[in-house]
Parts: structure tokens; sequence; C-alpha cells
């Protein structure tokens, strides 16, 4: 790695070029739309990906007394063109971290640092990190308990008779579409928690009854199985996910602002979704991660947990095989290469990128057109250049 650690790009608040910006509600100071019957349209994308608990209720997740700061590096460089990536693709907000020192902050459609921008799944791995607290404290016995045992409301349900281990990697083998097509289960998930219709709770997952294939088998993503062991966290934990984030994770790890998580209409958190948070902050909990859960010599998650959530620990979950480039842990995306690296992901461009070994963390959040959109692919691409440039 070259010595000196650069600044990339301009800090934070600086007017950036900012790809389809009318498109994307500029002459309409981007609003902030409510929920949409259908398609979210794209003039509301940047407003309601930065404000959604304008939107959705949500809970506070509370930070601490004092955020751990974070350096700044000294001087610009080009050895990789964050600035470029920035004025091509649409993201609201990109940031490298080293270490402790932000190496590129940077966002666009008048987005700040202060802005809490939605995790969409990224909060899927926050879900699992705190499984690994509450089984190293005693709230959960077994990754190996089934959910029923901590959810009476799913007793002889498929969901309920599956592991929490099978829960963890998307292995029930319960039948689940997720295709953000308007007419799958994942939209039948959506209705029933964000859109707020139904009690909220248990009842969001009873739709899915139907299991096609045994638990442990193939790999097949699936929201709900998030949804269930955010239910079983909160009955073994008795208390909201978002406060049981904020005391576990969200003041130990220093954040800067608070952040807050949606819950439905119920008052339960959308465990599969929908934390709501500040770019330096998702960075704070990358750069976490890649200490194995490790922060100043305080073991704020369990580093055995964090090692396993971020390995494959079947054949179906390797790289190549979970998917035809990536693998999955606990609710941890496992990107394929020549080196450990891990992500955190979720629709329309959100993502947390960290190499372990090199200390390395790129978050990204976005608006891009589409659920799945080919513009990930250059997330990845940026990552690689990242990975070259700053590995020692």
């Amino acid at each position: 790695m070259r010595r000196a650690l650069l600044v990339l790009a301009c800090f934070a608040g600086t007017a950036l070029a900012a790809p389809d910006e009318e498109a994307l509600g500029k002459s309409q100071d981007y609003p902030v739309c409510p929920l949409p019957a259908g398609p979210t349209p794209q003039h509301c994308l940047v407003g309601m990906y930065s404000n959604f608990d304008k939107v959705v209720p949500a809970r506070k997740v509370a930070k601490g007394a004092a955020a751990r700061r974070l350096k700044r590096a000294a001087k610009e460089a080009d050895e990789v063109d964050f600035k470029g990536f920035l004025a091509s693709n649409r993201n609201t907000g990109l940031l490298a971290l080293k270490g402790d020192t932000i190496l590129f902050e940077g966002y666009q459609y008048e987005r700040k640092p202060e802005h809490l921008f939605t995790s969409m799944s990224m909060a899927k791995t926050v879900v699992a990190m705190l499984v690994g607290i509450a089984i190293s404290e005693g709230r959960i016995k077994s990754i190996d308990d089934k959910a029923e045992q901590y959810v009476p409301g799913l007793k002889g349900h498929p969901y309920g008779e599956t592991s929490l281990r099978h829960l963890l990697t998307m292995s029930s083998g319960v039948k689940f579409r997720e295709e953000y097509d308007g007419k799958d289960d994942v939209s039948v998930l959506a209705r029933f928690t964000f859109y707020q219709q139904g009690p909220g709770g248990v009842d969001t997952v009873l739709p899915f009854k139907e299991r096609a294939r045994p638990a442990g088998e193939r790999f097949s993503y699936a929201s709900a199985e998030t949804q269930v062991l955010g239910l079983v966290l909160r009955a073994a934990t008795g208390k909201p996910i978002a406060d049981y984030l904020s005391e576990k994770i969200w003041q130990p790890m220093g954040a800067e602002f608070d952040a807050n998580w949606m819950i439905d209409k119920g008052g339960y958190e959308i465990a599969f979704c929908c934390l709501n948070a500040a770019l330096r902050d998702y960075a704070r909990l990358g750069m976490l991660l890649a200490n194995d859960g490790t922060l100043d010599g305080r073991q704020i998650i369990p580093a055995e947990w964090v090692r396993a959530a971020t390995t494959p620990e079947s054949e179906h979950l390797k790289p190549g095989r979970a998917t035809p480039y990536n693998g999955y842990g606990y609710q941890t995306w496992l990107v394929g290469g020549s080196r450990p690296t891990f992500a955190l992901l979720g629709v329309r461009g959100q993502g947390v990128f960290v190499d372990p070994a090199a200390k390395l963390v790129v978050v990204h959040t976005a608006v891009h057109a589409q659920a799945r959109d080919p513009a990930r692919g250059n997330q990845f691409s940026l990552w690689n250049a990242v990975l070259r440039t700053y590995s020692d």
C-alpha cells in the first residue's frame, strides 16, 4: 500500500455532479413521497431513501454520549477515481475507510452527513450479529434451536420448525419467491410490514407455509427468514430490536448519529430491511466487523460469531454455489475472489464492503433505477480497485 493515506476527493458537503438529477426530483427538492401503491416513482427515491422514518413509523436506535472519532486523510490523490464513480452512478453517498481513517466521503443529490439512509437488506446482517450476541448472553440457547421454541405463534408452521442455523443461512427450504416484480412473496411481506396491513408481528410470516425441500440443502434468498429471526430475537431478549441494537452495538461502537428502525403495525421492527443510519455509522459498523467485533480492546460482538457469520459453513453456501458469483454466511454475502471479503447488500444499491485483512470498508447508499440493477457490478469493480490500491 502507498504509505500516505490520502484524500481522493472532496469531503462531506461538497457539491458533486450527479447523474439523472432531474429524473430523481431535483426541481421538486427531492420530495419525500408517501408509500406508493405500485412501483416507487423515480423522483421519489432520493427523498424517501434518506427520510424513510417520515414515511413509515420507526423506533429510534439511540447513540451514546460520545461518538468515536474517525480521522481524515491529509491530502488529495487519484489512485482510485471515487469522484468519477459518483459522477457515473446514482449514489446518494460514498465513503471509503482504512482502519479509522476516512479516505473519501462524498454525497450527491443535496444529501448531507446527517441524513439517515435506508439500509434495505443490509439490515439482515445486523440482525445476524444481534442473534450472535443473544446466543453469547444465553438468551438464545443454541443456533440449532427451532424458531418455535421462542415464538409460540409459529408452532407447527414450517418456519417454526426450522432451526436458527438454517434461517441464518437462507436454507430453510420454505417456498418463498423474491423477484421484486410486485407479484411475488416479498411483496406480500411488504404489505404486512411497512405498508402496515394486518396486525404485524408473527402474522407477517404466516402466509408462507409450504416447504419446498428439506432444510439445509439449498440456498434460496428469502426475506421472510430474516423476519422470523427478528421475531425470535424480540422474544428471546424481551425488548425491541432497536433498543437491543442501541445497547449492544450502536452505543459501544461510538455511533455519531441516532439511527432508527422501521416498525410494523404491531410495533415490531421490520427485521428483513429498514434500518436507517448515517453513512459514517455504516462505516463504523463495517470496521467493527472487519475487526472481528472488537473495538479498542473491547469485544462487542463475539469474534467467533463474526468469523462464523462470514465463512460458508456448507458446500451449498460457498461462492459460486450459493449464487454464480457470491456465497452466503449468516445473513451476510461472501464475495467471491482471490481473498476472503464480505458485504452487506440491499436493493437499489445499498452496500457495505469489508476486507478484514486490510481493514478496508467501502459504503454505498444509492437510488438505483431498479431493485436488482446492473449498476451493482460497478460497485464490485470499485471494490476491486480499492483492494488493489489500499491492501497492504
